[in-house]
């Protein structure tokens, strides 16, 4: 079988690194080019050491690119926007990673990213989270992959949207370094950031209105977000009440039903043990979300756990998940990695 040719556009970040890094191993895309303006000319390693020796491809100019059948964005969030009409060209399918393309309605855009520019054609791209919208993807050659934090939200309380008060739902999130980008800031200094749990975004993060929009809540939920020492992964508690009686059996059903058959959610509970409900360092590196929870019967509250690694599912993986839908390929293709214990 002929491998389909793919592009990736901003390779030089941590997203187009580990985009580069599934596509080398990929059973059916091969990887044409790879662009940086500013690493232009130079070998992918020099950038991502973890890539020396598993390729000769140096990183272009966007303006060097040829057409491709399927072209990977990883440029920074409204920048696509007022590119789409020059890099629509250049692939026949094209998967963003940035939030130019994730709400249906522009009014929805604006209100979460207020200072960026508004694309034109939103209407048809796909929200890019197969648990909701696979058959839409499989049809689609405009896919926006979701943020990294909405993806863990969503796929915590999305069984539980029937038995819980949809009006009270609290979201509280731990995330890495990675998940801020390769570009170093005051907060990403070590000494600054080393061994500290930061709450930086306790209200109003961008990734809000994502769940908002997918779980088709009544209003805006209460979602907290704290940095954490780590350089990969996310957890999400997700807080929510249900509306009667409910047994851990009832939920059990309800997250069977609803992932049983999903190659890349697997649900984590257990009555005992160090790993008996779902966390993200275990799963640096691949695509999967773990997911689980812990009904509290004293309070009529269960709190929903998801985590997942904020460049895998989260992004990188979740791109190329998508491709693999996109594309008529297994939707498990090159996404194989099961993670590495202990680490």
């Amino acid at each position: 079988m002929q491998k389909l040719s793919a592009a990736v556009i901003g390779a030089s970040g941590y997203v187009g690194g580990e985009i580069v890094r599934l596509l080398l191993g990929h059973p059916n895309l091969e990887i044409k080019f790879a662009t940086s303006e500013n690493f232009a000319g130079k070998a992918i390693g020099k950038v991502h050491p973890n890539l020396r020796g598993a390729t000769d491809l140096k990183f272009s100019k966007i303006s060097e690119v040829e057409k491709v059948d399927i072209l990977f964005s990883c440029l920074p969030h409204g920048a696509l926007a007022t590119k789409i009409s020059a890099l629509e060209k250049l692939g026949d399918i094209i998967i963003d990673s940035s939030a130019d393309f994730r709400f249906q309605k522009k009014e929805d855009f604006a209100k979460w990213y207020p200072d960026a520019p508004i694309a034109d054609g939103m209407e048809k791209w796909v929200y890019g989270l197969p648990e909701i919208h696979r058959e839409e993807i499989k049809k689609s050659k405009r896919i926006a992959v979701p943020g990294c934090t909405a993806t863990s939200a969503i796929l915590a309380l999305l069984p539980l949207l029937g038995i819980v008060d949809t009006s009270k739902i609290i979201f509280d999130l731990k995330v890495a370094s990675s998940g801020s980008g390769n570009k170093p800031s005051a907060g990403s200094h070590h000494p600054e950031r080393a061994g500290v749990l930061r709450s930086y975004k306790l209200s109003g993060h961008r990734h809000t209105g994502e769940a908002i929009q997918e779980l088709h809540l009544p209003n805006v939920p209460g979602y907290s977000i704290t940095s954490t020492p780590e350089v990969r992964g996310i957890v999400c508690h997700a807080h929510a009440w249900l509306t009667a009686p409910t047994s851990d059996k009832d939920i059990w059903k309800l997250f069977r039903e609803k992932y049983s058959t999903e190659p890349f959610v697997r649900i984590v509970k257990e009555i005992s043990g160090i790993h008996s409900l779902p966390e993200p360092k275990i799963l640096s590196g691949t695509n999967f979300c773990d997911v689980g929870w812990q009904l509290d019967e004293n309070s009529n509250r269960i709190t929903a756990v998801a985590a997942l690694d904020n460049l895998g599912k989260g992004a990188a993986g979740a791109s190329i998940q998508n491709a693999n839908l996109a594309c008529g390929f297994a939707e498990k293709a090159g996404l194989e990695f099961l993670g590495l214990h202990p680490l």
